[in-house]
């Protein structure tokens, strides 16, 4: 039988938005930041990462929930050509590398391990090497001195689904017109049993009039 209620509130996930220094969750997805030339940056947000040949914790794709490490790449080019991507990141299982596991410091994914974590206290910034780069999103600009760069950059981000990022293919949807998230599937809207307003059942919250 269907169930009857007037009102609910979704509650989020706190452990999903970790600041810097706090060890990530299995699993969960991330803001993070990858800093580049921003010559390449058209690239990446069309097609998505090449992921590097090697590097501190091995091959992979390199970015920080720490902006300041994001800041000073690349290395080589001069301030005003530097791009901060802002990144939604699914971190699957991840391996943190400190003085216990410094000897998975390069061969983390040959032992099972999507992510390898290197916190602060390794010394520097924290900084994470994601394997698959289906993994990285890009959604946003985080930095970038050039305005007009910057908002070409974001108008291809839109293209690309509202950040819905690389490795995905095909129609986005449109905003229900209820909850306002995108869907490619209409949302079934129905009216509160109660105040009779509609909703839908992916709403974050209704409060019922006649309640």
């Amino acid at each position: 039988m269907p169930i009857k209620f007037s009102g609910w509130e979704a509650c989020y996930e706190k452990a999903k938005h970790l600041h810097p220094g706090q060890a990530p969750k299995r699993s969960h997805g991330y803001t993070m930041y990858h800093g580049t030339h921003k010559s390449n940056a058209p690239a990446i947000i069309s097609t998505g990462f090449r992921p590097s040949m090697g590097g501190t914790l091995g091959p992979g794709v390199y970015c920080s929930r720490d902006i300041n490490k994001a800041m000073a790449y690349p290395g080589s080019c001069a301030t005003n050509d530097r791009v901060v991507l802002k990144l939604r990141v699914r971190v699957g299982k991840v391996k943190k590398i400190d003085a216990q596991s410094i000897h998975l410091q390069t061969t983390w994914h040959q032992n099972g391990y999507d992510t390898a974590w290197l916190p602060s206290t390794m010394g520097g910034y924290e900084e994470d090497c994601v394997w698959d780069p289906k993994r990285l999103t890009v959604v946003g600009i985080a930095h970038c001195t050039d305005s007009s760069t910057k908002t070409s950059l974001e108008n291809l981000i839109k293209q690309q689904g509202n950040g819905t990022g690389q490795g995905q293919t095909g129609s986005v949807g449109v905003p229900c017109t209820s909850c306002g998230k995108q869907t490619l599937d209409k949302h079934t809207v129905d009216k509160c049993w109660a105040c009779k307003i509609a909703i839908c059942a992916f709403m974050d919250k209704h409060v019922c009039l006649k309640v």
